[in-house]
């Protein structure tokens, strides 16, 4: 397997574990409470960052922007994934 290759798949086993603990959580964890929309969200907001960083570790870029434009992807993700549940900026979309 080439380092590519190994990239990749690091970088999309990190959300299919995060989906795979949000799974078993659910089914196992009292207070633990997922409906299959907030899956298939969670699943979207996952691994349409793990595409983007995906995307931006393969570009021609150096590093410190690589590193940057990485941050950034994260830091939209965190900023959504608390929006959509707790309501941070109060948009019609908050959770409660």
């Amino acid at each position: 397997m080439t380092l590519e290759k190994q990239k990749t798949t690091i970088i999309f086993a990190v959300p299919a574990l995060l989906m795979l603990t949000a799974f078993f959580a659910n089914l196992f964890a009292e207070g633990w409470n997922w409906s299959p929309s907030d899956f298939i969200i969670a699943g979207a907001l996952l691994f349409g960052t793990a595409f983007f960083i995906d995307l931006v570790i393969r570009s021609k870029k150096a590093l410190p922007y690589k590193l940057l434009i990485c941050f950034a992807i994260l830091l939209v993700l965190a900023l959504v994934w608390i929006e959509l549940a707790v309501g941070l900026f109060e948009t019609p979309f908050a959770g409660s």
